[in-house]
């Protein structure tokens, strides 16, 4: 069992519930406290994931690569091209959970070539708003579908 402090909120592994003396009514209650989100306004997700799931006070977006929504083609002329996809798959995500980029706290952006660093920089900078959120850019040897950049992202909810 695990307390977050000022969250009024207890993880418990639902397979100790019974051993620990958990009845069903609590188990119901953890079952509640994530909501597994989606939109059909960006990119369905490329393996076995959700788009982004709200537990707590945070919502928690998964990778989004440079799929275009609509035709489902990977987004890969140029860096800053593909940094807008992922950013606007982003933000629809986050607009049907009823927020914005204004709630992002956290972002992570992964990329494959250390070359692209300041075109992805130039489009984030330009498209989140200030106060930028902490951020980590990852560079690794490859992303989902040959993908060069990948952002993932936690926002508070409202």
């Amino acid at each position: 069992m695990c307390e977050i402090p000022g969250e009024r909120i207890v993880i418990i592994e639902e397979k100790y519930m019974h051993v620990r003396g958990f009845g069903p009514k609590l188990a119901a209650n953890i079952s509640h406290m994530t909501q597994h989100l989606h939109t059909d306004d960006a990119a369905k997700p490329v393996a076995s994931y959700s788009q982004a799931v709200k537990a707590g006070g945070l919502v928690f977006v998964s990778g989004c690569i440079p799929l275009n929504p609509k035709t489902g083609e990977l987004v890969e002329d140029s860096i800053e091209n593909a940094t807008a996809q992922c950013l606007d798959n982003v933000r629809n995500i986050l607009v049907g959970a009823g927020l914005g980029l204004e709630d992002i706290v956290k972002a992570s952006v992964f990329m494959i070539n250390t070359q692209d660093y300041s075109g992805m920089d130039k489009v984030y900078a330009s498209t989140l708003p200030k106060p930028y959120p902490a951020r980590e850019a990852i560079f690794v040897a490859g992303l989902p579908k040959g993908a060069r950049i990948e952002i993932s992202v936690i926002a508070k909810s409202r």
